[in-house]
């Protein structure tokens, strides 16, 4: 920061202790805090939107990974038993299949239709959040010169050339706030209203994408269904699958070692 800079930081900090206690009056604009209000409102929930969804991407990744451990785990559980109908086999392939293919073949238009358009659309927040500073700062200037000339005013100098340099000042100070101001007031509403058909295509994009997904996942395991058991389907089916199990279970706590520690 330059040593203008700085006695400027300095000055508006100054400005902003004596507003609070009430030494200088703060200008206040209505329109503008609504129209601030509503795009804080958008930013907040645009870059909400933009975490969320490269988070998708990522737990997708990560699902389909851990699908894959699964099935090698239970493919290794199996051993030997498990090449009688090979089921195991197709289930491991069934689900590399699907995180070697589908989700790379995903990952491209995701970040092309979904993740980019919505950071680049976060990206335009960082200008607009500078041009808002800078209307602060420069609101800042405006009141502190208004209230000297006020104060110049109704006690006024020895110096009769101090009053009309501060005017003019503050006329110079009114105008440079006043553009900021009426920019941001007409072109908020603009950027807020921008967001629906902006974000349309990627929304599209992003039901068709999540659409593909479930549909070839849906595919690839309906695939492994028949080669099992046509009985075991069945008694899920019906759902005697659950007796079943407990019956196992039951025979498992009735082996001899599995009470060695009691």
């Amino acid at each position: 920061m330059s040593w203008n800079g700085f006695k400027k930081a300095m000055n508006r900090a100054g400005t902003n202790i004596m507003m609070k206690t009430g030494q200088v009056e703060r200008t206040i604009d209505k329109e503008f805090e609504v129209e601030e209000r509503r795009y804080r409102t958008m930013e907040k929930a645009t870059t909400k939107l933009q975490k969320e969804a490269k988070g998708y991407l990522d737990s997708l990744r990560a699902m389909t990974a851990s699908q894959t451990r699964i099935a090698e785990t239970i493919d290794a559980f199996y051993g030997d038993a498990g090449t009688r109908d090979g089921v195991s086999k197709y289930y491991l392939t069934a689900v590399q299949e699907l995180d070697s293919e589908t989700v790379k073949a995903l990952d491209g238009p995701f970040r092309e239709t979904v993740l980019d358009p919505i950071s680049r659309f976060v990206a335009y927040f960082q200008d607009v959040n500078e041009a808002i500073k800078k209307r602060s700062h420069k609101l800042l200037d405006y009141d502190s010169l208004r209230a000297k000339v006020k104060k110049l005013t109704e006690k006024p100098s020895d110096d009769v050339t101090k009053l009309p340099r501060l005017e003019k000042e503050l006329s110079f100070a009114k105008d440079i706030y006043d553009q900021l101001n009426n920019q941001l007031v007409a072109e908020l509403p603009k950027l807020i209203d921008m967001r629906v058909p902006y974000l349309d295509p990627s929304f599209e994009a992003l039901v068709k994408i999540q659409l593909r997904f479930c549909t070839e996942s849906y595919t690839r395991l309906a695939q492994v269904q028949q080669y099992l058991d046509a009985s075991t389907r069945e008694e899920y089916a019906t759902g005697a699958l659950d007796n079943k199990v407990e019956e196992v279970l039951q025979n498992m706590k009735e082996l001899s070692i599995t009470s060695l520690g009691n």
